[in-house]
């Protein structure tokens, strides 16, 4: 039998309150579970079922065991009905995901239509191959209704689709559906999408008219300066306009000198009037401002103002700040969209060109306005004004009926367990269900229950979710207290810092590996650990030792050092180099000092971009988490310039 809702509640309430102070009501049950789950793909040795305990059938993650087993008897005929019974019982629940998606592929393989159609659920099962293979059992089955334009939006793809797929789109070619209009528009589909391939394998079923223009538009994304430069040599050649701008942008991002240089040879050549050659002189622009180069201004002034999207009122801007030409830069805020332009970044940007044309009154009412925002860009302007920062606290509201009740709901009780047993990815698939089944209150509770079980990672990114971030006592934890204190007292940073480093690279999870393999708190590539390693006479890491909080905080927090050591103590070069490599940040450099906040905003990759923004922030609330005394961001508004050594350091983060 199943525990009742008054046990779930007690059970509930013991792991919202601290370890040490309840008894653990499934610590017995939990290790004959882990047990028995290691075990299940295992026969018993005399060929004789060990029958379940009523304590590990009453626990609460015993369908993962049972779900666990099934798998392993998916090749056996005899089987099924169990299979069937289990997927049947347990629906769209997050323990019979993976279950129905191997079961799906094991039917598929033998043929089995008519149980694949039963198993098959299309709000769950969203793989492009499930899919293809539910329209192939209609297609077995005779179930043809609505199946033509089933088929016809699952081929509608811009990518390359699986060998599955192909008896479904055999089936529309059959039926005289599959159309060269119909293979015209997916090809272009693939085109709009980069994915040339495609496109030209498309367009070899397609008579020369529609392949014509097809193939023209894939070499200029293959081959983006090769075929702008052959259409400049040969300008009554025809080519579509979408195509033609399409190879400029790809040009330009390749190389925005070689652009600007054939820009006017290339207006020329294609007789294009001003008008028409906007959109090619605003993807110019964009180029040269990425790579902070001074005649991006030139090509902005030639983009009509209709042509400019968010993006490139955004890079105008950046430009503008970059050349330190105020007045324009103030222009191209006035000429944003209000939406784009009441944002706080561009807000303090407004006030900072108010200030450096001498209106002041105007200057102070943009920073006052940015300040109580608490982010990156109000702690800048506090310092512009002279004041010290004092982030805005403000906890989540406390519920104790509601948070019983959510610390109760049988879906947490299990992503709990789960995470006891370290199923990651089970107990997150769990959480983001049970988390979209509560209400807006209940959300915020569970906030708080993921915090107390120290999910610190699940914490901070559901209040984000909720647009909830000025907890900071609940969103700026410090569970890695001695590992941190330990790499402060062998580099001698700030422990805020190495903090910020941790909280924007890991959300605190000591086994994150990334798909580059930058591994644990710090997010450390191996070969950057072992070369820190050896400068800073640590022992040489593995790469399971890695994913050890005394191991890759105190080599973390050295290769940081390292890299600030480089950088002539300047954080934003740092920082950058932390996240996107020394390399990369060093090309990003001018040849005279920037200021700070002008160096940052102009960093080309979004993502660095943030991420700077993001570990001073961090390290702001950090260290006025240690001493709840408003902080001094006077030294944010320094400059970065090129520090004294030359070579770069190896290797990145």
């Amino acid at each position: 039998m199943r525990p009742t809702t008054i046990a779930l509640l007690a059970i509930a309430l013991a792991s919202a309150a601290p370890i040490t102070a309840v008894a653990d009501p499934y610590a017995a049950v939990r290790s004959e579970f882990q047990a028995a789950y290691a075990a299940a793909g295992t026969p018993p040795a005399d060929g004789t079922p060990t029958a379940d305990s009523e304590a590990l059938r009453n626990y609460p993650l015993y369908p993962y065991l049972q779900a666990e087993r099934l798998q392993r008897q998916l090749e056996d005929p005899a089987a099924a009905p169990a299979i069937e019974a289990f997927l049947a019982e347990h629906g769209n629940a997050a323990v019979a995901r993976s279950l129905r998606r191997s079961w799906l592929m094991t039917l598929a393989q033998r043929k089995a239509w008519q149980p694949y159609l039963a198993a098959y659920r299309e709000d769950v099962d969203d793989s492009v191959a499930a899919r293809c293979n539910w329209l192939t059992a209609r297609v077995a089955l005779g179930r043809t209704e609505g199946l033509a334009d089933d088929v016809t939006a699952t081929y509608l793809s811009p990518k390359s689709m699986p060998s599955a797929c192909d008896p479904a789109f055999e089936w529309l070619r059959a039926q005289g559906l599959l159309t060269p209009a119909l293979i015209e528009r997916r090809a272009r589909l693939a085109l709009g999408a980069g994915e040339a391939g495609l496109a030209r394998f498309l367009a070899r079923s397609l008579p020369e008219a529609q392949a014509g223009p097809i193939n023209q538009w894939a070499a200029l994304i293959e081959q983006p300066r090769a075929a702008i430069e052959s259409l400049v040599a040969n300008p009554d050649r025809p080519v579509e306009t979408e195509a033609l701008l399409d190879g400029w942008r790809r040009h330009s991002r390749s190389d925005a000198e070689a652009a600007a240089a054939l820009f006017p040879t290339f207006v020329q050549a294609r007789a294009l009037d001003d008008r028409a050659a906007s959109p090619f002189a605003l993807a110019t622009a964009q180029a040269l401002s990425w790579s902070r180069l001074p005649r991006s201004l030139e090509f902005f002034a030639r983009a009509h103002p209709d042509d400019f999207d968010e993006r490139a009122h955004e890079w105008h801007v950046r430009a503008a700040l970059w050349a330190g030409d105020w007045a324009r830069a103030s222009r191209a805020i006035a000429a944003m969209p209000d939406t784009l332009r009441n944002q706080n970044r561009w807000r303090y940007w407004a006030a900072r060109a108010a200030e450096q044309l001498g209106d002041r009154d105007a200057a102070r009412a943009g920073y006052a306005a940015v300040i109580p925002t608490d982010n990156w860009y109000a702690a800048l302007a506090a310092a512009r004004t002279g004041q010290r920062f004092t982030p805005t606290l403000e906890p989540l509201a406390r519920d104790e009926t509601e948070l019983a009740r959510v610390a109760a709901n049988p879906a947490l009780v299990r992503t709990r367990e789960l995470l006891l047993v370290e199923m990651q990815s089970e107990a997150n698939l769990e959480w983001r269900m049970a988390f979209d089944e509560l209400t807006p209150t209940q959300q915020v509770q569970a906030v708080r229950l993921a915090s107390s079980w120290g999910w610190h990672l699940q914490a901070i990114a559901a209040a984000a979710r909720l647009g909830l971030f000025n907890d900071y006592e609940l969103l700026y934890p410090r569970p890695f207290d001695a590992e941190v204190r330990r790499g402060a007292e062998l580099t001698d940073l700030p422990p805020a810092l190495i903090y910020a480093i941790i909280r924007q690279e890991s959300l605190y999870r000591a086994d994150a590996a990334s798909s580059a393999n930058a591994l644990g708190l710090m997010q450390l590539l191996p070969a950057t650990a072992k070369a820190t390693a050896r400068r800073a006479g640590l022992p040489q890491p593995t790469q399971a030792s890695l994913l050890q909080p005394s191991v890759n905080v105190p080599l973390g927090s050295s290769f940081l050092r390292y890299l600030l050591d480089r950088a002539d103590g300047q954080w934003p070069l740092a920082i950058a180099g932390y996240n996107a490599g020394p390399a990369a940040a060093r090309r990003w450099l001018a040849a005279v000092p920037v200021e700070a906040d002008v160096w940052v905003e102009n960093i080309p990759f979004n993502e660095t971009r943030a991420y700077v923004q993001r570990v001073h922030w961090h390290s702001l609330v950090f260290e006025w988490l240690g001493e709840r005394k408003p902080r001094d961001t006077s030294a944010w508004l320094g400059t970065v310039r090129a520090p004294s050594m030359e070579t770069p350091p190896p290797g990145g983060s």
